[in-house]
């Protein structure tokens, strides 16, 4: 079995350096009179992350656990436990259809932009298709994490690169209450997926690529795709534990597979094609199941054209609005193909599991 390799990680902050990372966000002076709280709140804090107490309630796993006496996460607990109620509800003929919207640009008016996206606007006219066919819309708008409070989506740890069943499904890694990764989005965006019968992700191309608030998001659903949803069979994040139990075979389950998806990516000079081709590839890899051409979008909109009038130009372009506008009716007539049982995919088992 492969051997568990270490030593990249730098040392652990010394009480000092821990001190100043603490204070530099409590640097406004209408602070200054709770400085003694502070000191006290500071101390908490080191104990925690001296101890390394990442999940600070927990309860024995419990029936139906590999494990049943390892003490398992009462948030990461709470997080399955709904993730398993929106399976069955997305399972039930009997509920709503329902499409997830992503918008996938950090653009809003609620912080330094000072302006909407483009993104927005053309996910209002996603919605507009899909209401009208009496699908529920759930909208996702990234860019909360540039202009909300103490929102965020942490970045992905890579444990699946150590070995898959270290990759927990819903993602294990946060919150990490000792090192202060806290108030992590994904919990509840998981959640949103699984609910989902299809999702569009619009999107704006950012240096050939997606935007970094989607890439996030796209980084964090790689549990969805292979990953472990038992973390008393790792015990945690016991590497060569995950490793051996690879190393056995693992089954590499689609969390999200069977769930349709569309596209649409702008941009104003560059990587359309690319970003779209890799958004596509990505949900094939998962199991969605592509709503046909007409819903896998990429084009330009205002083409080497100045930023401050581009909104202009997304106005002008009707052409592109009815194109988008096709997204949502491809998307939506998949959905009912699917629900109905007459869109599935070939049967095949994958040559390479993985």
């Amino acid at each position: 079995m492969s051997d568990v390799r270490t030593g990249q990680a730098p040392p652990p902050l010394d009480r000092s350096a821990f001190g100043r990372r603490f204070r530099a966000r409590f640097i406004d002076p209408a602070y200054r009179r709770e400085d003694e709280a502070l000191a006290r709140l500071e101390q908490i804090a080191w104990e925690a992350y001296d101890e390394g107490r990442k999940a600070p309630h927990t309860h024995k796993a419990g029936p139906g656990f590999a494990n049943p006496d390892y003490d398992l996460s009462d948030e990461w607990r709470e997080a399955k436990g709904k993730l398993d109620a929106a399976q069955m509800r997305w399972a039930d003929a009997a509920t709503p259809s329902r499409v997830l919207v992503v918008c996938g640009s950090p653009r809003n008016d609620g912080t330094c932009p000072g302006e909407i996206s483009k993104t927005w606007r053309i996910n209002h006219w996603l919605q507009q298709e899909l209401a009208a066919r009496q699908i529920d819309v759930d909208k996702l708008d990234l860019s909360l994490i540039t202009s909300d409070y103490d929102r965020h989506i942490h970045p992905c740890k890579g444990c699946v690169s150590t070995a898959m069943p270290l990759c927990h499904w819903p993602c294990s890694c946060y919150p990490n209450h000792a090192t202060g990764q806290t108030n992590d989005w994904m919990a509840e965006i998981y959640e949103r997926w699984v609910s989902a019968h299809a999702v569009i992700i619009a999107t704006p191309v950012h240096w050939y690529q997606s935007p970094s608030v989607l890439k996030l998001m796209i980084d964090r659903l790689v549990c969805a795709d292979g990953g472990n949803p038992d973390p008393t069979l790792t015990q945690g994040k016991k590497a060569a534990l995950a490793k051996q139990i690879e190393a056995g075979g693992w089954h590499y389950p689609q969390h999200l597979a069977g769930r349709a998806y569309g596209l649409v990516v702008h941009g104003d000079v560059a990587g359309i094609e690319g970003t779209r081709r890799a958004l596509s590839d990505w949900l094939d890899w998962m199991g969605f199941i592509d709503a046909s051409a007409q819903a896998r979008l990429d084009r330009y909109v205002g083409y080497y054209e100045p930023y401050f009038n581009s909104h202009d130009a997304l106005h002008r372009d009707s052409a592109f609005e009815q194109e988008v506008r096709n997204v949502a009716r491809a998307v939506a007539h998949a959905v009912g193909e699917l629900r109905a049982g007459r869109l599935t995919p070939p049967a095949l088992e994958r040559a390479r599991a993985k």
